[in-house]
């Protein structure tokens, strides 16, 4: 499966379209299980530790990546979780007070599932930074161990 990954100049948003040979109440439980999501989220060769980790609407979330070059944070509140849905903030602490707000709206394809993210970031530059700091290959290497998670 490929990842599209949309980001129009000149504005703060991103798209992000992938599809998965998997229900969608697999795909939730996949971004709402602890247990599952430290197997998938991040880049091959991450390691994920969950420091906190509430996934309904109303909970929060933080974790920490590490690598031989360090450990980058991250954090965010969960505002919906509902079975087709997951709206959140996000926030690399690494710059901190750019706060994205990430819309996930998962589409049931007879037994497939369509997921379709879509953020806004506070600027122009704070979304062309991220996507400068590797945020697509996080993106595409994340997608692509959630299929082996989706297939076990």
């Amino acid at each position: 499966m490929s990842t599209t990954i949309t980001a129009r100049p000149g504005t703060p948003f991103i798209e992000i379209t992938r599809e998965f040979a998997a229900p969608p109440s697999a795909v939730l439980r996949a971004h709402t299980d602890p247990e599952l999501l430290v197997q998938w989220l991040g880049p091959h060769g991450m390691e994920m530790e969950l420091v906190e980790f509430d996934a309904r609407s109303g909970g929060g979330y933080e974790y920490i990546h590490r690598d031989s070059r360090g450990e980058y944070r991250f954090r965010g509140v969960y505002h919906t979780v509902s079975a087709d849905r997951i709206i959140q903030t996000f926030e690399f602490l690494g710059a901190p007070g750019e706060v994205t707000l990430e819309s996930m709206t998962l589409t049931d394809l007879d037994g497939r599932t369509r997921v379709v993210t879509q953020s806004v970031f506070p600027s122009v530059s704070a979304r062309d930074t991220a996507l400068e700091s590797g945020m697509s290959r996080g993106i595409t290497e994340s997608f692509e161990r959630l299929d082996k998670v989706l297939g076990d």
